[in-house]
């Protein structure tokens, strides 16, 4: 089963922009699951795509898309509640729903399956993180890749963030917090953007780079998540109490 992180490492991918564009193609090796990364400097541009803010024009609070959560499934509802919007969502059964416990974190983690959540995108792998002082939803997360669906292929993970990044592009996030095709550390962030309150969403393409003709960097994509965070910058995961150590 894969190990779900609250990732305090998304606050590096809400912070840091790096120019550059790149491209993705190529077959899909072993996923190898991991935490969002840091952001990476001093990447090669390759050529198609853009990255950093997407607009300039100030938009009002009350237009600002709201992220409150995923669906039925709100921030701040408690694992009953949660459990039952995944029900009403999914149709989940009680016993497709799994748990998951993160031991560094303690945080709590109940993951579902789901095939086709994005049209003809494959089965993908939900998460719903519980804090560990609030026990309330913090974080929904969804992963594809061959952990998730056998028959995903790298051209169907590009072709999902494709389509999510233009989805999400069109939403209407707040303008100086979007960026998309930002060169990260093991992948690209294809689109970053958050809300008046900060909630954000985060979709990151994993992958292997390799160095093409001109000097262009290409991925090969592994695996494509996507984040909806309620705190990223402040999670409510365990952290020693300072003076312990």
């Amino acid at each position: 089963m894969r190990k779900i992180y609250l990732v305090p490492a998304l606050v590096g991918l809400l912070t840091s922009v790096a120019t550059g564009p790149l491209a993705a193609q190529g077959a899909v090796p072993k996923q190898k699951a991991a935490p969002a990364p840091r952001a990476a400097a001093g990447t090669p541009v390759a050529a198609g795509a853009t990255s950093a803010a997407a607009a300039e024009t100030p938009t009002p609070d009350d237009k600002i898309k709201a992220i409150d959560g995923f669906r039925s499934a709100k921030f701040g509802m408690n694992e009953a509640d949660v459990r039952a919007a995944m029900t009403k969502d999914f149709n989940a059964k009680s016993d497709a729903i799994k748990v998951q416990d993160n031991a560094s974190e303690l945080t709590r983690s109940v993951l579902l399956s789901v095939p086709e959540l994005l049209p003809n995108g494959g089965t993908a792998e939900l998460s719903y993180v519980f804090g560990y002082k609030s026990k309330s939803l913090i974080q929904i997360g969804a992963v594809w890749s061959k952990g998730t669906d056998a028959a995903i292929t790298a051209e169907k993970l590009f072709s999902n963030a494709n389509i999510l990044r233009a989805h999400f592009l069109s939403e209407g996030f707040k303008p100086d917090s979007i960026a998309v095709n930002m060169p990260v550390s093991g992948g690209i962030v294809m689109f970053r953007g958050s809300d008046a309150k900060d909630r954000s969403v985060i979709l990151l393409l994993q992958g292997t780079f390799e160095n093409k003709e001109n000097n262009q960097r290409v991925l090969t994509p592994t695996s494509l998540l996507l984040f909806y965070v309620a705190d990223a910058k402040s999670p409510d995961i365990f952290k020693l109490p300072p003076g312990q150590f």
